[in-house]
């Protein structure tokens, strides 16, 4: 009989540098910060009731972060110093509503954290 999966735990995410990594997540993307724990060199941090946990041995992953208004998103990155790897764009529209309401787009743009992990934030759009 397979596992019940009820949903993501926690995601592991690669840093290089853990004060610089916290101080990205925590103050420039505002993810609400956890605990810390040195040694082993762990910081968690709460990704919408997920915990994403930055340490220095995990591989770099690749987070898809959701938004309710990308431009918006990538305007305070900008402003934050932060430089976008892909400017918002259309990835799809959805329009057999496979996931979602029929005709709801959805937007990507990609940018790296401080640790050089790559991360896309994703805006849905649905119809009016």
């Amino acid at each position: 009989m397979s596992p019940t999966l009820k949903r993501v735990h926690q995601i592991a995410q690669r840093a290089d540098d853990l004060d610089r990594a916290v101080r990205f997540y925590r103050d420039t993307l505002g993810v609400p910060f956890i605990a810390r724990f040195d040694p082993p060199g762990l910081a968690f941090f709460d990704l919408g009731n997920t915990r994403l946990l930055i340490e220095e041995v995990a591989p770099s992953a690749l987070l898809y972060l959701e938004v309710d208004d990308i431009e918006a998103s990538c305007g305070s990155l900008a402003v934050a110093g932060v430089e976008l790897v892909d400017e918002p764009h259309l990835i799809y529209r959805d329009d057999a509503g496979q996931f979602g309401p029929a005709g709801t787009e959805e937007w990507m743009a990609s940018f790296r954290d401080s640790e050089q992990n790559l991360l896309t934030l994703v805006e849905r759009r649905t119809p009016a």
